[in-house]
């Protein structure tokens, strides 16, 4: 069952639906669900709402032609100099409030996806896309800087080098590549690509819930602290999935009808 949940009045720019496990949050802003002030205010409030009640798993997707042609420009026009600090202080928020929850996150992008939401997506766990998708990071066109953890973010998935070369050229760059590249984690077909990108996200929303939220931990301490960190974190991560009814569960279901067991996992 879907529950609608309206985040922005009458017309949602974004919406946030529940299909069982999976959170879907999806992008309505016709025509080119721009980042102007309405979508990041119903951004703010739907990681504030996910964050305070986590699902099972997160499907960020948009409706429309684009995922997103990026920020609406006139923003950067009527932004004072000595307000951008606190302005972009609160916009960096919500890319790590979407990053920081304890449920996987997946993000696909069916086409076009600029600027702040490609920035978004590089904050997701998996993103998925259709080969023909394009990404790009153009704030050079306006002479500025990716500056809600973007550039970062890719340069960790990616390289250094690969992340220079994205932002200072400003070119877009095809799902294939980005694969490649080791950003896109799974390419779908356009034709079937909202029932793949939703079977992908269902798939995890009825995993493991737990031992999901562990290895999203795990990997948040070695990017921060390198594999000494994560050692050191590990075996006491390890007890605590142990001890789920998740984990408790499987190991019997294993042991009866072996690795294809069909056990349902129920997210404790």
């Amino acid at each position: 069952m879907t529950l609608p949940s309206s985040l922005t009045g009458e017309k949602a720019v974004l919406r946030l639906e529940f299909d069982g496990p999976l959170a879907v949050l999806t992008m309505d802003s016709a025509p080119m669900n721009l980042f102007d002030l309405a979508m990041w205010d119903a951004w703010e409030d739907a990681v504030g709402r996910l964050t305070a009640r986590p699902p099972r798993a997160l499907l960020v997707r948009a409706e429309g032609r684009v995922v997103s042609a990026g920020v609406d420009v006139s923003v950067f026009a009527g932004l004072a100099p000595e307000d951008a600090a606190s302005f972009w202080r609160a916009k960096l928020g919500i890319t790590q409030a979407l990053e920081a929850l304890p449920c996987p996150v997946v993000f696909a992008a069916h086409s076009l996806t600029l600027t702040a939401a490609f920035e978004l997506a590089l904050a997701c766990d998996l993103v998925v896309a259709t080969p023909q998708a394009r990404f790009g990071l153009v704030e050079r066109k306006i002479g500025f800087t990716p500056a809600m953890g973007g550039t970062q973010r890719l340069a960790q998935r990616a390289g250094p080098s690969r992340a220079r070369e994205l932002v200072m050229t400003g070119d877009l760059y095809r799902g294939t590549v980005l694969a490649d590249w080791g950003v896109v984690n799974a390419l779908f077909p356009p034709a079937s690509f909202d029932a793949d990108a939703r079977a992908y996200a269902m798939r995890l929303a009825t995993g493991p819930t737990r031992a999901h939220e562990a290895t999203k931990g795990i990997v948040r301490r070695c990017l921060t602290g390198g594999v000494p960190a994560a050692d050191t974190a590990l075996p006491d991560v390890a007890a605590e999935v142990a001890a789920t009814a998740d984990h408790r569960h499987a190991v019997a279901a294993f042991l009866a009808d072996g690795p294809e067991h069909t056990a349902e996992y129920l997210g404790r």
